[in-house]
């Protein structure tokens, strides 16, 4: 920082003034990314023996590199982003799930888009995703399209009994759809997704009162959201724009995307 500032001080006063309002522009710009990653978790219902909740993620895989190359700005360049952004988010919850009996959490996940992904990769990358069912305790179930994830938030539990506290998606996504698969195996393109006009065979009462239901992907506030209010009466969170999964939270060694759009921001 030192040699920064004396570098500067050697400019003209038009270049000085034009790199101060550039250092301001990175310090505040740095200060609300940090403000983005390392804000508290958001409040989410509590389980407890007379309202045993669950907490569910969803998570779709990561494009492969034979679709992407060409791209200026190729997407999943780290195959973990969506697995590693749920993770962390588990992270968070934990306050709220760490020894608590009456809480499950559930980790819906596409593998068949990290099992195309594992010859890319020269490894195999489905024990990796095991051993954070097993490091965190958690219920994982595979899905392979849209159909499974109404079957499952429909009657994966008894949910007279059993309501889902916390919904949240980690993958690709568009303004009318969650898409598993994207460039995975077909170039920017899915044949696996959750379609907004799926949601309205979700049934009615599924959710706990208060329930936190965000859509981490891009574009979803632009359309979807507004749907699932209508299918379920429980607002979802969603982005208007693009989302970012290459923020690293240094606390809990994860990724918390952020939004990455100008003008972007969250919506329900």
């Amino acid at each position: 920082m030192k040699l920064a500032c004396a570098v500067w001080l050697r400019q003209s006063p038009i270049t000085n003034h034009l790199s101060l309002l550039t250092f301001l522009f990175l310090v505040v710009a740095t200060g609300i990314a940090r403000g983005q990653i390392g804000s508290a978790p958001p409040p989410v219902p509590v389980a407890d023996a007379r309202h045993p909740y669950e907490y569910i993620l969803l998570c779709g895989g990561p494009s492969l590199r034979l679709w992407e190359q060409y791209r200026d700005q190729p997407h999943d360049n780290y195959w973990g982003c969506f697995v590693r952004a749920a993770r962390t988010r588990i992270q968070e919850l934990k306050p709220v799930i760490k020894d608590n009996p009456a809480a499950t959490v559930t980790l819906l996940i596409y593998l068949d888009g990290y099992r195309s992904r594992s010859a890319q990769e020269k490894r195999d990358l489905i024990p990796l995703i095991y051993s954070v069912r097993d490091t965190y305790q958690l219920n994982l179930v595979p899905i392979e399209n849209g159909d499974d994830v109404i079957r499952y938030l429909n009657s994966g539990k008894p949910r007279q009994q059993i309501k889902i506290a916390d919904f949240e998606y980690f993958g690709h996504s568009n303004q009318d759809a969650f898409m598993f698969d994207y460039s995975n195996q077909v170039g920017n393109s899915s044949k696996s997704w959750l379609h907004e006009n799926q949601l309205a065979e979700l049934h009615r009462g599924l959710f706990a009162p208060g329930a936190y239901v965000k859509s981490w992907g891009c574009y979803t506030g632009e359309g979807m959201s507004q749907k699932f209010r209508a299918a379920t009466g429980v607002s979802m969170i969603g982005a208007v724009g693009k989302v970012d999964y290459s923020n690293r939270e240094d606390a809990l060694n994860g990724i918390v995307p952020v939004l990455s759009s100008v003008g972007g921001r969250w919506t329900r």
